[in-house]
C-alpha cells in the first residue's frame, strides 16, 4: 500500500512531502464539495421549474379549456337539471376554477419543496466544518528513528 503521493506506508517523509500531500488531498476535498454544491443546486432548480411548470399548466388549463368545457358542462348541467342556463354557466365556471386551483395548489407543493432544499447551505457548512477540523488537528508526535524501520512502520500503521 502507498500514500497519496507514491510514497509506501510507514517511510519517513519530509515535511514538504506531507504538506504537498495535504495540499493535494484538502483540493480534492473542495473541488468534490463544489461538485456537490453544483449537484444540490440542479437538483433544487429542476424542482423550482416542476413547480413553474404546474403554475403554467394551471394557468393553460384555465385559459384553453373555459370556452369549451364551460359551454359543454353548462348545457350538460341544464340538460340534466332543467335549472336556468345562467346558474348551470356559472356551476360550470366554478367547476374550472376548482381544477385550476388544484393545479396551483401542485405548484405551490413544488415550488416549497424546492426553496427547502438547502444544498448549497449544506455543502457550505460541510465546508467550514472541514476547515474548522483542519484547522485544530494537531500533528502526530514522532517516535525516534530506530535502526529496525520495518517494525516502526508497522507499529505507526497499526495504530
Amino acid at each position: 500500500m502507498s500514500a497519496p503521493d507514491g510514497s509506501p506506508v510507514g517511510a519517513e517523509r519530509s515535511i514538504g512531502q506531507l504538506f504537498a500531500s495535504a495540499t493535494t488531498e484538502m483540493s480534492a476535498l473542495v473541488h468534490d464539495e463544489i461538485a456537490l454544491a453544483k449537484a444540490q443546486l440542479k437538483r433544487d432548480v429542476k424542482r423550482g421549474a416542476a413547480g413553474g411548470g404546474a403554475f403554467a399548466a394551471a394557468g393553460a388549463v384555465l385559459i384553453f379549456s373555459l370556452p369549451m368545457l364551460s359551454f359543454a358542462l353548462a348545457y350538460g348541467i341544464h340538460t340534466w337539471s332543467n335549472w336556468n342556463l345562467a346558474v348551470c354557466f356559472l356551476l360550470s365556471f366554478a367547476a374550472n376554477v376548482l381544477v385550476a386551483g388544484l393545479l396551483a395548489l401542485i405548484g405551490v407543493v413544488f415550488a416549497k419543496k424546492a426553496k427547502k432544499g438547502k444544498g448549497p447551505q449544506k455543502v457550505a457548512a460541510s465546508m467550514k466544518e472541514s476547515a474548522g477540523v483542519l484547522q485544530k488537528a494537531k500533528p502526530h508526535p514522532r517516535r525516534p528513528h530506530s535502526a529496525d524501520g520495518a517494525v516502526e512502520a508497522v507499529a505507526r500503521s497499526s495504530s
